[in-house]
C-alpha cells in the first residue's frame, strides 16, 4: 500500500463532497471521485444512471473525461468517495483509467482517516493498452 498524504487526504474529501452532485435514482448510491494531473490540476466526477443502465457514467471516468477534453492525459491520483461508505473503482473504469496511467494512486476509505492507497495496476494486474 502506498502512502497517505495530506493532498492525498485533501483528494478524498474533494470526492467525498463531489458526490453530494451524484445523480443515482436506480441504485441510491452517490460516488465521487477526485482526479489529480501530473502537474496538480484536479478534475471531480460523479455518477450518472439512465433509465437506459448501460447508458450511466462512473465517478471516475466522469472525471476522466473531463480532464481528457481539457488536454490532460497523464495522472498521479484518484480518489473514490460516497457517503455510503468505501468504493473502489469497477472492473471498466480500472480499464478506462489504466488506457493514460497504469501507475496511478487509487484512494479509497471510510473516511478521511481511514485511508487505503493502491497503485492501478495493482487493482488491475492484467491491464492492457493497444499499439497506437
Amino acid at each position: 500500500m502506498g502512502e497517505i498524504t495530506d493532498v492525498y487526504k485533501v483528494l478524498f474529501r474533494k470526492a467525498l463532497r463531489v458526490s453530494e452532485n451524484a445523480y443515482s435514482p436506480y441504485s441510491g448510491i452517490a460516488v465521487g471521485a477526485a482526479l489529480m494531473t501530473v502537474h496538480g490540476k484536479i478534475f471531480t466526477g460523479v455518477n450518472v444512471e439512465n433509465s437506459s443502465y448501460g447508458a450511466g457514467i462512473c465517478a471516475e471516468r466522469t472525471a476522466c473525461v473531463k480532464a481528457v477534453s481539457e488536454g490532460e492525459t497523464e495522472f498521479k491520483a484518484i480518489a473514490v468517495a460516497s457517503p455510503e461508505g468505501k468504493m473502489s473503482p469497477c472492473g471498466i473504469c480500472r480499464q478506462f483509467l489504466y488506457e493514460f496511467s497504469p501507475d496511478m494512486d487509487v484512494i479509497t476509505g471510510e473516511d478521511a482517516d481511514h485511508l487505503e492507497c493502491v497503485r492501478l495496476s495493482g487493482l488491475l494486474p492484467d491491464g492492457f493498452r493497444l499499439e497506437k
